[in-house]
Order: C-alpha cells, then sequence, then structure tokens
C-alpha cells in the first residue's frame, strides 16, 4: 500500500540526514488542522532552513485537493529537489521514526504517548497543545523537566478539528530555530533529554523501576481471584 511505501522511503530518507539535523512533526492521530493553520506550518519549515518530516492527517479531501489548498506554490517540489523534506499522508511509524539518529526534535501536540516516545528516543521536543491534559503536559516539558520550547499555543480547543487561532509562521519558525538551530539553549535542552532517555531506556528494562511496578501488579491481580474476591481492596 502507499502507506507502507512512505513508511519505507521516510526512513530510507532519513539514513541520508546528518545526525540530529531533522524535525519530527507530527499532532497525534486526532488532530485536524485547518488548511490556514497548514500554510503556515509550511512556510515556517521552509523559512527554518532545517530537514523535516512532516504527518500530515488524511481528511476527506483527495490528496490532489489537499495540495491546491494548503500547500504553498511549489513548496513540496522545492523540498524534494533540495532533499530538505519529506511529508507522510495518513499512518506514520513514529517510534521507528523517532529512534533514527537523524531526528534532532519532535513538534508533538503533548499527547502522553508522544511525550513519552520522544523522551524515551531522547529527542528534545516543540510543543504545541491543543486540548484536554495537553496545556499540563506543556509545562511538564518546558518549565520542568526543562526539555523542550513552546511553539506559541495559548488557547484551549474543545474538538479535534481545531479552527482559531492559526498560529502564525514566524512564531513557528522562532520554536524550530531556538531547538535546531545550534545554540547553547538548544544543547542544554539536548543533554537534558538525551539524559532522560537513558533513564526511561533503564526504568522499563528487567529490574528498572518500571518493570518492577508492572510485576508487582500483574502478580497482585493474579494473586485475587474470584473466589477471594471480597478480600481484594477496591
Amino acid at each position: 500500500s502507499n502507506s507502507i511505501v512512505e513508511q519505507h522511503s521516510c526512513l530510507s530518507w532519513l539514513d541520508t540526514q546528518k545526525p540530529n539535523s531533522v524535525l519530527y512533526v507530527c499532532f497525534g492521530s486526532m488532530i485536524r488542522f485547518p488548511d490556514s493553520q497548514l500554510t503556515q506550518i509550511a512556510l515556517a519549515l521552509e523559512a527554518s532552513g532545517h530537514p523535516f518530516v512532516w504527518v500530515v492527517r488524511k481528511t476527506e479531501k483527495t490528496e490532489e485537493n489537499e495540495k491546491e489548498d494548503w500547500l504553498p506554490k511549489g513548496f513540496e517540489g522545492r523540498a524534494v529537489e533540495a532533499n530538505k523534506g519529506v511529508i507522510i499522508r495518513g499512518w506514520a511509524p513514529q517510534v521507528m521514526i523517532l529512534d533514527h539518529p537523524a531526528i534532532g526534535g519532535f513538534m508533538t501536540h503533548c499527547g502522553w504517548n508522544s511525550i513519552l516516545e520522544g523522551v524515551t528516543a531522547g529527542v528534545p521536543l516543540i510543543t504545541w497543545p491543543l486540548f484536554a491534559e495537553q496545556f499540563y503536559n506543556e509545562k511538564l516539558v518546558i518549565q520542568v523537566l526543562k526539555i523542550g520550547v513552546g511553539a506559541g499555543s495559548e488557547v484551549w480547543n474543545s474538538m479535534f478539528e481545531i479552527t482559531t487561532p492559526v498560529v502564525g509562521n514566524d512564531k513557528i519558525e522562532k520554536a524550530v530555530t531556538r531547538l535546531m538551530g545550534g545554540s547553547e539553549e538548544s544543547d542544554q535542552i539536548r543533554r537534558r533529554v538525551k539524559e532522560f532517555g537513558v533513564m526511561a531506556k533503564r526504568a522499563v528494562e528487567e529490574g528498572g523501576s518500571s518493570h518492577r511496578d508492572l510485576t508487582a501488579l500483574i502478580e497482585e491481580i493474579k494473586a485475587c481471584s474470584f473466589e477471594k474476591k471480597s478480600n481484594c481492596k477496591s
């Protein structure tokens, strides 16, 4: 299928890029941005000059119409010709992408699973929360762990179809440059998230804290048989 081809071509393309040079952009499986927002993201990615892998969720439109509606004229062609970018329409092998050594940043909606996958891979984050607990997750990433920078999202949305407000390309480009530009700030962020990545991997190894806790939970569940239900804590 086209999805499988895109997966393989994306990973092969990453093999051609320098370590920590590529920005991965993905906003989860439920978010649908308006065309105006997608255009601003495209303009920012091109202006930043950094290579990118951008996952765009499919809509009811045809792929051809999607390109005409929101991609700046010639954007995808210029990215391909300069070996600067890949657009994936639909599902992407996120864990495999984040684990690739070429990935140097992850622009994310701050869904908890995405944050865990990014941190475990040791990849610094550009945060773009949209609804639910995502703004709290952003505070954890930026203010507590200090492993990312914000894209400028400030309004909580109540629906998966995001309509307003649009984050401008200037704010997005600034965030990309802060994280990917090789400054002292970005170097510190990168060092910290690499340390957290090592800790996360150790936690799930045999004998690690998460492994121990999960094992203990499984053993407790196994010990609670139906006959002894009344003895199990609620």
